[in-house]
């Protein structure tokens, strides 16, 4: 039998699509052609809430297009949910709906559904990051029925210290076979922490990775992986160590063309990490 044309080639090279999100939101199905054109065979979503649909698509309709363009999508981003948005209660998020969000990555194929961000509103004092934690575990269970691990995904607030303690300590005393962790090595630097630390001390906790690199500037602003001053090389000795499954570039915001920032990133990865 002839091998299939979309399968998947090695290594496995992802793209976090915020980074290219205007351009998915005028025209998702030419967006990722692009993608796909540049040499990312893996795409993570960034946009699953309000409509419940991904980049205007139903599951069915974005699993095809994905597949049409020989990418998987392991893992998408979702809401905790608490904050309303101009007043109304957010579906498809962890508080609101989870079942059809779950019913719909599982039908896409998603392996990871993976915890954003928390708004300022849903942040609060270490008791309330306590009920985070509870809730993380509540959807986590239900992933786990469908056969998809949670995730939570960091920025730089959880390591703000409330006395003594960093609400990221909270958020690891889940349940740790129903949260896992996205760690976002940009923000990891940016909090003065050492992820291979945190590796050592929480091993297998952290499947997913963002790679983002920090300029050189004062203002440590994003900039291509590999244009910066975080030890990538360093870090993915570790991988093993910390369970990393899948990565994928990020890059909030780009000085030209998200597309050129994407091919000097994977330009890098290929000559270097992989």
């Amino acid at each position: 039998m002839a091998p299939s044309k979309f399968k998947m080639k090695s290594p496995t090279i992802g793209l976090q699509l915020y980074t290219v999100r205007d351009a998915m939101a005028k025209d998702p199905v030419s967006t990722l052609a692009k993608v796909a054109a540049i040499g990312y065979n893996s795409v993570e979503g960034a946009t699953y809430t309000g409509d419940e649909k991904f980049y205007g698509m139903s599951a069915a309709e974005f699993k095809r297009v994905l597949k049409q363009n020989g990418l998987i999508i392991p893992s998408s981003h979702y809401r905790l949910g608490e904050e309303k948005v101009n007043g109304e209660t957010q579906k498809g998020t962890m508080l609101n709906d989870w079942n059809k969000a779950v019913d719909d990555a599982a039908e896409v194929g998603i392996k990871y559904m993976v915890c954003a961000y928390l708004s300022e509103t849903e942040r609060g004092d270490l008791d309330h990051y306590k009920k985070v934690a509870d809730q993380l575990n509540i959807a986590g269970e239900r992933c786990k029925k469908s056969g998809i691990q949670l995730c939570y995904h960091n920025h730089n607030f959880e390591f703000v210290k409330q006395g003594e303690t960093y609400p990221y300590d909270i958020l690891l005393k889940s349940e740790k076979n129903l949260v896992k962790m996205e760690i976002d090595l940009y923000w990891i630097k940016k909090a003065g922490q050492d992820a291979v630390k945190l590796f050592h001390e929480h091993p297998g906790r952290f499947p997913l990775w963002h790679v983002k690199d920090m300029d050189k500037t004062p203002e440590q602003n994003f900039t291509e992986v590999g244009n910066g001053i975080i030890d990538f090389k360093e870090i993915f000795k570790y991988k093993s160590l910390a369970g990393m499954k899948y990565f994928f570039v990020e890059e909030d915001k780009c000085p030209g063309s998200p597309f050129d920032s994407i091919t000097k990133s994977i330009n890098y990865i290929k000559k270097n990490l992989v």
